[in-house]
């Protein structure tokens, strides 16, 4: 199915920060001390952080609706607002994230291919992102892409240091 794409605003921070929570939940509950998902969630999705991203010049995020619902979000930054020194020509993935219900029916995909046509759009040299090592299916989902280990950092979800590796696609 196609889902339609449009960029956020500060007018959807309430929405923004109610996808993130819950699909950061969905996603790795499974896989965290409770204590430590909650204080993460607290820390990494409160308003003003938000209100901050949404604010950042260099940051966008983007909805994607399916059956007039919200069903997934992609945050990408450039310039400064990338978190990692990867490519300062390049376009980061920091966030793609699809509703449980929405799941399995190629929105990760799609936004990700969107998030492609803009840094053509851009001459963007890479496009980049970390991805937990644990989450096997999201590796597979990038290595399908074409995405190869550059290195990786710490990660931590509340007191829990864990692994992301960073994976990068050169575009050039």
């Amino acid at each position: 199915m196609t889902g339609m794409i449009r960029p956020c605003s500060l007018e959807d921070l309430t929405e923004l920060q109610a996808i993130s929570r819950e699909t950061f939940k969905e996603t790795f509950a499974a896989d965290n001390d409770p204590a430590d998902l909650e204080e993460y969630l607290a820390a990494a999705y409160n308003v003003e952080k938000l209100q901050r991203e949404l604010k950042q010049p260099e940051s966008r995020f983007y909805f994607i609706y399916l059956a007039e619902q919200v069903a997934g979000y992609l945050k990408l930054n450039t310039g400064d607002a990338q978190t990692e020194a990867i490519d300062p020509k390049g376009l980061e993935v920091e966030r793609i994230y699809i509703r449980k219900a929405f799941k399995r029916q190629g929105l990760g995909r799609q936004l990700l291919d969107y998030a492609f046509e803009l840094a053509a759009q851009e001459s963007r040299a890479s496009i980049w992102l970390g991805v937990w090592e644990d989450n096997q299916n999201a590796l597979k989902f990038y290595h399908s892409f074409g995405f190869k280990q550059v290195g990786a950092h710490d990660f931590y979800v509340g007191t829990d240091k864990q692994t992301d590796l960073l994976m990068r696609k050169s575009l050039l």
